[in-house]
C-alpha cells in the first residue's frame, strides 16, 4: 500500500470506530479480514497510526477546536501527523491524492490546519491537565484519590502502549524452556519480576506459529491479570469457581496452579464467550474445567452449590480503566453513570459469591480498575454487611505465591503501569469464618 492508501484507510478506521462505538481492536480485526490484500507492514503502520489518535484524541480534538476545519477522522489524521509524527506540508501534499486508493488530495483549509500545526509541540501551556493526559475531567476526584501526588505520572504511563505479557503454563514446561524456544523463533522473551511465571515481550508479535504457542507452553496474559489468580492460592485437589470467566485467562492459570488436579468451575453469562475457553483448554492440557452458563447473580445453579467451593473468584465486569494502554477508546466514552452502573454490579456478584464460599474458603475480588469506587469501596461495604467474612492481607500470601517484595503499601493488592509495568490491577482476598 502506498502511504496514501494507508492514510485513507486510517481515515476510514477512525469513522468506523467513532460511528460504531465499538472496542477498537475489533474495529482493525474486522478491516484486516475485508483487506486481505494488506500485508503485515501496512497493517502494522495503519494501526499505529489509528492507535496514536485514539491515545492522544482529546488533545488533538483540543487542537482541532482552535482551527476551522471539522473534527472527523481526516482532520485528526492530519493533526497526529504532524503533531505526534512532525511531518511537513510538502510530505503530506505529496501523498494525499497521489494514486487511485490514496486520500484526496488537500483542501486550502487543510493545508492552513497543516501550517498552523507545524512546528508546535503537541502540549501546550493553555491545555487544562485532562486534556494534555488524555482522560476526563469528572475523572479529577477519583483519580486523585487513588493516585495523588504521583497522578500526571499514573496517567501518563495508562497513555502509553502496553506491553505483551505472556503466562507459562507449567503444566507443560518451565520459564526457561519457554525462552529457549521463543528464541528459537526470534522472539527476546524475559522474566517479569513480579510473577514466577511471567515474561514480557519487547513488542507485538506473532506467536501463533511457533512451538511454544502451538504447545501450549505460553499463554498471552498481562503479570497484572497472572498476580490475581496467583493470590487466589487454590492449592491442586481444591474445588474454585471463576465466576466471571469471560474467555478464561485467569481459569487457565488457576489450573496450572492447581497441576490440573481438582475442580473448577468457569462461569459467565455470556455462552459465546465462554466458548472461547475450549481450544485454549486443550491446548494447555487443562481437563478440570467445567463450563456453566448463568443468566445473572441470582441464577439457580448458584443457589445449588452454596458453601460448596474452598476459593471463588469474582474477577468482576469494570469500567477497565486499568487496562487504558490496551483499550485507550474505552476513556473516551466512560460515563460517570457507567462506573455507578458497574459498582452496583459489583456489589451484588460479590454478595452472591460469598454464598458459594465454604466455611473457611476464600473470597477473592479482583477488577482491572483503578478507581476506588470499584475497589475499596466495594471491599469495605460488603465487609461491614457480612461479618462472616474477614480480610486476609495479601502481603501475607505474596511470599508463597509471587517474586520478590511485596510491591504495594496495604493489604490490599494496587498494581498500576507507573508502578508496577502491569496493567492496573486490584485484588482483595477474604476468609469466610469456620
Amino acid at each position: 500500500m502506498t502511504p496514501g492508501a494507508r492514510y485513507q484507510a486510517v481515515i476510514d478506521l477512525i469513522d468506523t470506530a467513532d460511528a460504531a462505538d465499538a472496542p477498537l481492536d475489533g474495529v482493525l480485526k474486522r478491516w484486516a479480514r475485508e483487506h486481505r490484500y494488506a500485508g503485515g507492514g501496512d497493517r502494522r503502520a495503519i494501526r499505529g497510526l489509528v492507535y496514536g489518535i485514539v491515545r492522544h484524541r482529546r488533545v488533538l480534538d483540543w487542537w482541532l477546536g482552535r482551527s476551522d476545519v471539522p473534527v472527523n477522522g481526516r482532520s485528526l489524521l492530519l493533526a497526529a501527523l504532524v503533531l505526534l509524527d512532525h511531518h511537513d506540508g510538502a510530505a503530506l501534499s505529496e501523498a494525499f491524492g497521489a494514486g487511485k486508493y490514496a486520500a484526496a488530495a488537500l483542501g486550502d483549509g487543510e493545508r492552513a490546519l497543516i501550517d498552523a500545526l507545524s512546528g508546535q509541540d503537541v502540549h501546550h501551556a493553555e491545555q487544562p491537565r485532562d486534556i494534555r493526559l488524555n482522560y476526563p475531567a469528572w475523572l479529577d476526584p477519583a483519580l486523585e484519590a487513588a493516585f495523588g501526588t504521583a497522578l500526571e505520572d499514573e496517567l501518563a504511563a495508562l497513555s502509553a502502549e502496553a506491553s505483551v505479557g505472556l503466562r507459562v503454563n507449567t503444566l507443560k514446561g518451565d520459564r526457561a524452556t519457554a525462552i529457549a524456544l521463543l528464541a528459537e523463533d526470534g522472539i527476546d522473551a524475559v522474566p517479569t519480576p513480579l510473577s514466577p511465571v511471567g515474561l514480557r515481550l519487547p513488542g507485538r508479535l506473532q506467536l501463533g506459529q511457533g512451538r511454544a504457542w502451538k504447545d501450549g507452553l505460553v499463554e498471552v496474559q498481562d503479570e497484572g491479570s497472572q498476580l490475581v489468580a496467583l493470590l487466589t492460592d487454590a492449592a491442586p485437589g481444591s474445588a474454585v469457581l471463576d465466576l466471571c470467566a469471560g474467555g478464561g485467562g485467569k481459569t487457565l492459570a488457576l489450573a496450572a496452579a492447581m497441576q490440573d488436579q481438582g475442580r473448577i468451575v468457569a462461569c459467565d453469562a455470556a455462552e459465546a464467550r465462554l466458548r472461547q475457553i475450549r481450544p485454549r483448554l486443550a491446548r494447555a492440557g487443562v481437563t478440570i474445567v467445567v463450563e456453566q452458563v448463568i443468566a445473572d447473580e441470582n441464577d439457580p445453579w448458584l443457589s445449588g452449590e452454596a458453601g460448596t467451593f474452598d476459593r471463588v473468584l469474582v474477577d468482576a465486569p469494570c469500567s477497565g480503566s486499568g487496562a487504558w494502554r490496551r483499550h485507550p477508546e474505552a476513556k473516551l466514552t466512560l460515563t460517570p453513570e457507567t462506573v455507578s452502573e458497574m459498582a452496583a454490579l459489583q456489589q451484588r456478584l460479590l454478595g452472591a459469591a460469598a454464598a458459594l464460599v465454604r466455611p473457611g474458603g476464600r473470597l477473592i475480588y479482583a477488577t482491572c480498575s483503578i478507581l476506588p469506587d470499584e475497589n475499596d469501596v466495594i471491599v469495605d461495604a460488603f465487609l461491614a454487611h457480612d461479618s462472616t467474612f474477614r480480610e486476609v492481607s495479601a502481603r501475607d500470601i505474596w511470599s508463597r505465591v509471587a517474586t520478590g517484595d511485596y510491591p504495594c503499601d496495604g493489604d490490599r493488592l494496587m498494581l498500576t503501569p507507573h508502578r508496577h509495568g502491569t496493567d492496573g490491577f486490584f485484588t482483595a482476598v477474604l476468609e469466610r469464618a469456620p
